[in-house]
């Protein structure tokens, strides 16, 4: 609950025109929080065998987390420990570094894909910024929806060019596509190209976003 309440203030400090159906003032926000905190150490002032309860759920859990999260820099550190296994274990140190090779290949290969507006570099280096810190992948998409005779914006193009030699371990493209943003578009692109919705990105929507987040059917939001 109180990572609940920090996510809305950050929300309110990054993302102000972001459309929510509830809205809370900051006052209420921090209050709740500094309530929750409160409870929280009441509980365990009073039941410190419940912490270690909570503990031997949570550790774990975040372990598990934090293993998927860098699950690629963990297979390349197995496969530098089965590099020196010698005698009857080479045979399941080859077979092992063979499969732990082909995941890692898989990891790279997966695509990623993001929506862009085709106006505007900076969100989309903030985009590439977060991709390269917090995904394994080596293929990003970048897409952008234009109408019936609508052009591609030649500055943004010029601009594209130059943001990909930035980025020179990460394969950029850049598509344009004409239709209409919206859930029908992202099912087909989702066939088509067989990348997963969770694995597409769109930046925050303003007020006159025709859809909700959550009817996009799972597409992240890059704050």
């Amino acid at each position: 609950m109180i990572f609940f309440a920090l996510g809305n203030l950050i929300l309110k400090l990054k993302r102000s025109r972001l459309p929510r159906p509830e809205w809370a003032s900051p006052l209420i926000v921090v209050i709740a929080l500094f309530a929750v905190a409160a409870a929280l150490y009441g509980n365990v002032k009073m039941r410190p065998d419940y912490l270690v309860i909570f503990l031997q759920y949570f550790i774990p859990a975040m372990l598990g987390i934090y293993a998927l999260q860098n699950r690629n820099h963990i297979m390349a550190f197995m496969l530098i420990i089965l590099r020196n296994f010698t005698g009857f274990s080479r045979r399941f140190a080859l077979v092992s570094r063979r499969w732990i090779n082909q995941h890692i290949a898989q990891l790279l290969e997966q695509e990623f894909v993001f929506f862009s507006k085709g106006d505007d570099i900076a969100s989309l280096n903030k985009v590439m910024i977060y991709v390269q810190e917090n995904e394994i992948t080596r293929k990003v998409k970048i897409v952008t929806v234009l109408k019936e005779h609508q052009q591609e914006n030649e500055r943004f193009l010029k601009d594209f060019e130059v943001l990909d030699r930035a980025y020179p371990h990460i394969k950029m493209e850049y598509v344009t596509i004409i239709g209409i943003f919206g859930p029908s578009l992202i099912d087909r692109l989702c066939g088509e190209w067989k990348v997963p919705k969770n694995f597409m990105f769109i930046s925050s929507p303003g007020e006159k976003f025709s859809y909700k987040v959550e009817e996009l059917g799972g597409v992240r939001l890059i704050l």
